[in-house]
């Protein structure tokens, strides 16, 4: 695959990330509530960022490793978030990341998303698992998870260290055969 599908939903487009996003990448992953509850996001969040990530997801779209969609809204191309899958060929899996803007937390944004690229993962790459992880102090991330039909598969008690702080991971899967595919 040399160029990623546009995807639609109901109010969203996941589309290749431009050099055009990196001031709204910035101006929404440098809000340090994202940084607190994701994984792989520092704080601050600079220009540099952004452009590792672009750069991130154009190498990982050749290698088949890294499949990274911007989320847009609809209705006026608006750059909201990011999500993506991380992809082990050897055991043809792979891991759903994402991450949505504040301003538009706690309106569905993650899960219409989720569900899309749990479709792609399945429909376009033809991958057997995908999985996902939370930070046990954002329940809101494993509601997305769960709302997409992943199930929860366990729980890696101070499995990841953030600055100075361990935290509990939330593991969740979902299979071809648990969706039918």
């Amino acid at each position: 695959m040399n160029k990623l599908p546009k995807i639609e939903t109901e109010r969203l487009m996941l589309t290749e990330l431009k050099a055009d996003d990196i001031e709204d990448i910035v101006k929404y992953a440098s809000n340090k509530n994202i940084s607190d509850y994701t994984l792989n996001l520092p704080h601050p969040y600079s220009e540099q960022d952004a452009i590792y990530w672009i750069n991130l997801a154009n190498q990982g779209l050749k290698s088949g490793t890294n499949y990274i969609f911007a989320i847009r809204l609809k209705e006026n191309n608006e750059f909201i978030g990011g999500i993506g899958l991380t992809v082990e060929k050897r055991f043809n899996r792979a891991e759903i990341g994402y991450w949505i803007a504040e301003p538009f937390w706690r309106k569905g944004i993650a899960t219409e998303a989720t569900k899309k690229i749990i479709d792609f993962g399945f429909d376009n790459l033809g991958l057997n698992k995908l999985t996902s992880s939370h930070l046990a102090k954002n329940p809101a991330s494993g509601k997305v998870m769960q709302n997409s039909g992943m199930t929860k598969e366990g729980e890696l008690k101070e499995h990841v260290l953030k600055k100075t702080e361990y935290h509990d991971l939330i593991l969740y899967g979902i299979t071809k055969k648990q969706v039918g595919k």
